[in-house]
């Protein structure tokens, strides 16, 4: 599909909306500078370009006309492939969004953020179908005719649909073969998932899994796009808002369970990923603060 006539940049609504979205065109080589996890059930599709794209505790190779799915709440992050200059449109629609539908369409709907693997490559046919949908959308954001919201609203509609049908008769892309390294820096993911709450160094983690601590290092950065430390902060910060909404338990105690050891570096770390305190954080998520 032809998008040279669209600028660079699109967006429709804002991160506060139940459903918003993003369109980019990216020259050279890009990768993501920010750590990224949301509420947002996160639809992705890449129209040109490859992508390197890490979800949770694995990365997957993303070529054009591949849909990726990310579920709420899922630690998730581009990188470049090696390849410049990309094309993607992401599709943001908040748990809020479902709320009001009846419980076979919500399950339907939700269906493919919660597939186990979650990239989708569709035959020809059907690509050019979807782009077609994409087309409109991105026509009618572009050009805001009279009631365009409500148009890119139904739209959005129609590709969740359309997604959740594909994937009813569609059968997902086959695990994709991964190298040695990768295979290996997810087994390191999943160690750092399941043992966040206690201490965590990379010197540790080399002996652990018999590599060296530079390799490991710079492996872990090239595969997963975040530095080690990062993701470590990141894992625990997740928790700990978890911890936040759901628990009665002191701000102190909520730092110690998510793996902090410092109380002043997890209320910093807390405010540089979520923008926010640990007690505002709380008195805007529990109900028993507000």
């Amino acid at each position: 599909m032809k998008l040279s006539h669209f600028p660079d940049i699109l967006r429709f609504g804002h991160k506060n909306d139940p459903f918003y979205l993003e369109f980019d065109r990216r020259r050279g080589h890009y990768s993501m500078a920010t750590d990224h996890y949301h509420r947002e059930y996160e639809l992705y599709y890449l129209f040109s370009g490859q992508r390197n794209y890490f979800i949770k505790d694995d990365v997957y190779q993303v070529q054009s006309g591949d849909l990726v799915f990310i579920e709420s709440n899922a630690v998730h992050k581009t990188s470049d492939s090696g390849a410049p200059n990309h094309e993607r449109i992401v599709l943001y629609f908040a748990p809020s969004y479902f709320d009001d539908l009846p419980a076979e369409e919500r399950d339907l709907l939700l269906s493919p953020f919660l597939q186990q693997f979650p990239l989708l490559r569709l035959n020809l046919q059907e690509q050019l179908q979807l782009e077609a949908l994409f087309h409109t959308l991105l026509t009618e954001l572009n050009e805001q005719q009279p009631g365009y919201r409500l148009r890119i609203s139904h739209i959005a509609s129609e590709l969740l649909l359309y997604t959740a049908r594909s994937f009813l008769k569609l059968e997902s892309l086959p695990e994709q073969e991964s190298s040695s390294v990768q295979r290996k820096i997810s087994e390191v993911v999943r160690y750092i998932n399941l043992h966040f709450g206690e201490p965590l160094e990379l010197e540790e983690l080399s002996r652990h899994f018999f590599i060296s601590k530079s390799y490991l290092s710079r492996m872990f950065k090239q595969v997963t796009g975040f530095g080690f430390a990062e993701y470590v902060n990141l894992t625990r910060v997740k928790e700990a808002e978890r911890l936040l909404r759901e628990t009665d338990h002191s701000i102190t105690h909520v730092s110690e369970l998510a793996g902090f050891d410092n109380f002043s570096h997890f209320g910093k770390m807390f405010k540089r990923l979520t923008g926010l305190t640990p007690r505002a954080y709380r008195e805007s998520h529990h109900p028993f603060f507000r």
